[in-house]
């Protein structure tokens, strides 16, 4: 991460620099930049698209949050799943590989049927087993597919109740743009999920506006 963070700033000039996520202490070390946790990068640049908004669900590449908020934006509650790649973008990543399809075609599959195969493992690497084990048994396609999603949407939803969400929600992270996950967990919900036009940038849109702001 270190020669990756030199290069991507490297022969650059700026004023500021905020930086967050999980390279933002070493963004710090590197390049003296002032620092701001995800939670409240988030929150900020969730209520600078929707600020109506009073639960935010980021899934990204590797770990997932939930995110209350009071009615003037304030953080009041969240709760985050950093110990495990399942439930993530990653894990979405895998159980494709596992089915030899890409990631949209994981989604269309998904979204043929409304039957899903169970799949009950909490960890990545016993998931796939299953899906494998799915697969050879000759179960269909898309009802494996709609089991990974499901699954991902089950460990969302545990996250949720943590911090009793309540409309209007709004999803964030790579995994948002996965129009499966989306339907499957307005189902789960019974309301509609906002989704940025960008879901995946919503953190470093925080940071940028804090850093306007200071």
């Amino acid at each position: 991460m270190r020669e990756q963070l030199q290069a991507l700033l490297s022969g650059l000039s700026f004023e500021r620099l905020i930086a967050t996520g999980y390279g933002r202490n070493l963004a710090r070390e590197l390049f003296w930049a002032e620092t701001l946790t995800e939670i409240r990068a988030h929150a900020m640049g969730v209520r600078s698209l929707f600020p109506e908004a009073r639960t935010i669900l980021d899934i990204g590449g590797q770990d997932s949050k939930a995110i209350a908020l009071d009615p003037e934006g304030r953080i009041v509650k969240f709760e985050m799943n950093d110990r495990c790649a399942a439930g993530t973008g990653r894990f979405l990543e895998v159980m494709a590989e596992a089915l030899s399809v890409e990631l949209e075609e994981l989604a269309e599959l998904a979204l043929n049927t409304d039957h899903a195969a169970n799949i009950s493992a909490l960890c990545t690497v016993f998931a796939e087993s299953e899906v494998v084990g799915l697969i050879g048994r000759g179960e269909e396609l898309d009802r494996i597919a709609r089991g990974i999603i499901s699954s991902i949407v089950k460990r969302s939803l545990t996250l949720l109740n943590r911090i009793s969400p309540v409309p209007p929600l709004v999803f964030t992270g790579g995994v948002a743009r996965n129009r499966a996950v989306v339907k499957i967990l307005e189902e789960e919900l019974g309301f509609p999920v906002l989704v940025p036009e960008d879901p995946q940038i919503t953190g470093a849109l925080g940071a940028a506006l804090y850093g306007m702001r200071i």
